[in-house]
C-alpha cells in the first residue's frame, strides 16, 4: 500500500491567475502605446469617433503645430508626404479642442484635396 497521494488532477487556478495578470499588463501597455505621443485635449462628442486602424496620424497641438506620426511638420512637408502615399491609407486627425478652426480646416482641406478616402477624427466621449 502506498503512503503518497496519487495525482488525479492538476490545480490550474494559479496558472490562470498568472495568465490574467500578464494579459492585463499587455492590454494596459498596448493602450498607452496606441493613444499617441502628444498631449492633446480632444473635443467631446456624443460617441467616440476613433477607429482602431493602422493609420497615418496627424496631430495638431494647442499652438497649432502639426505633427505626423509624432514628428513635427508644416503644411507643405505634410502635403509632400501625403502626395506619395496610397489614397486608401487611413488618416486619423487628432486636434486639440482649443485650436483655431482655420488650422483644422487647412489640414482637412489638404487631406480631402488629395482624395484620401478614409479620413477620421478622434474625439472623446462626453459621458
Amino acid at each position: 500500500m502506498k503512503n503518497s497521494k496519487d495525482f488525479d488532477a492538476i490545480n490550474v487556478i494559479p496558472l490562470v491567475d498568472v495568465m490574467l495578470v500578464l494579459l492585463t499588463i499587455v492590454l494596459m501597455t498596448s493602450t498607452f502605446i496606441a493613444t499617441g505621443g502628444l498631449a492633446v485635449e480632444l473635443p467631446r462628442a456624443s460617441k467616440s469617433l476613433q477607429e482602431q486602424l493602422s493609420t497615418t496620424v496627424i496631430e495638431v497641438d494647442k499652438g497649432g503645430n502639426l505633427y505626423m506620426n509624432s514628428r513635427p511638420q508644416t503644411l507643405l512637408t505634410l502635403r509632400d508626404f501625403l502626395v506619395g502615399q496610397n489614397r486608401e491609407t487611413p488618416i486619423l486627425i487628432r486636434a486639440d479642442r482649443d485650436i483655431r478652426l482655420q488650422v483644422f480646416v487647412d489640414v482637412l482641406d489638404l487631406v480631402k484635396g488629395l482624395k484620401y478616402k478614409k479620413v477620421s477624427i478622434q474625439t472623446e466621449s462626453r459621458a
